[in-house]
């Protein structure tokens, strides 16, 4: 790779690897859902400033805007309200491991729903050691004192991890001709109309956050985590090809877990480690192509 693909490649894991940080700080003053919605309120904006710059062809299909659509609510709604909603009752670095295991899901789900993504001895073999990481993570609530929503808590992120599989296979199938950029804004626009339904529904807010740190999560969330992630992402698409882009899975774990631990003084015990080896070699295995 050219020395600007490492510094996105870098740059992406850091975006996406310091989101569970600004997650978890954020969440200490708001609800889930309202973190998601100024998050992706942030990234929208940006979002629409870049592609009123660059100005992509928009689809004219009814079918394609259904499924961006459908994409925005189970590529972005769900999942980032999961995710925001179980670090409520666990750390950061625990979360930012367990989302590693998209990858994981993924390779399953495309074994059975595209053509040329075939599981191997390999791949399976890393299904199964991915898994098993999992559990190691879980078992990690039996000895804690709110037992129920610590293990709801990793559940809801692990759900939100296979959200995230299903929605790029399904993006995969049926939304390959539309530009990335136009996937992002839709998709990002879709997920914050949704989002704030979800707010008001569930999370009437009596005031606006007060705290500075909580606005920064949000900025940072939505113009660090969404908006720059998704160009860099798409840039590295463009001009690594796309096996070499996930790489960025196998960093976004240590990058949460070290954030956690230095800024929020999470712990890291013997249970993390071990799952974080696992998940992460079970990555790298599913994405072998023998």
């Amino acid at each position: 790779m050219k020395f600007k693909d490492w510094l996105y490649f870098v740059m992406l894991s850091l975006a996406w690897g310091s989101s569970f940080l600004f997650i978890k700080i954020g969440v200490q003053e708001v609800g889930p859902a309202t973190l998601v919605s100024f998050r992706l309120l942030f990234g929208l904006i940006g979002l629409a400033a870049v592609t009123l710059y660059f100005k992509p062809k928009f689809p004219t299909e009814r079918n394609t805007w259904l499924a961006l659509i459908l994409l925005g609510i189970t590529n972005t709604t769900l999942p980032f309200v999961l995710i925001s909603w179980g670090e409520q009752y666990i750390d950061s670095s625990v979360a930012a491991v367990l989302n590693a295991t998209v990858p994981i899901f993924a390779v399953l789900l495309s074994h059975y729903l595209l053509h040329d993504e075939k599981i191997t001895v390999v791949r399976l073999t890393g299904v199964v050691i991915g898994f098993a990481g999992v559990v190691v993570l879980m078992n990690k609530s039996l000895g804690v004192e709110n037992f129920t929503q610590n293990l709801l808590g990793q559940g809801a992120v692990v759900l939100a991890s296979l959200l995230y599989a299903v929605s790029s296979v399904f993006a995969r199938r049926r939304l390959t001709g539309v530009p990335p950029m136009v996937q992002a804004l839709v998709t990002v626009a879709v997920a914050d109309f949704f989002s704030w339904i979800l707010v008001f529904s569930f999370e009437p807010m009596q005031q606006l956050p007060q705290l500075p740190l909580t606005w920064f999560s949000f900025a940072w969330l939505g113009l660090v985590g969404s908006c720059t992630a998704y160009l860099l992402y798409f840039s590295l698409i463009r001009n690594i090809g796309a096996t070499k882009t996930t790489m960025v899975t196998y960093f976004m774990p240590p990058i949460g877990v070290v954030l956690g631990l230095v800024f929020l003084g999470e712990q890291l015990d013997w249970y993390l480690a071990l799952s974080f080896v696992l998940i992460v070699g079970s990555v790298w295995l599913v994405n072998k192509k023998g």
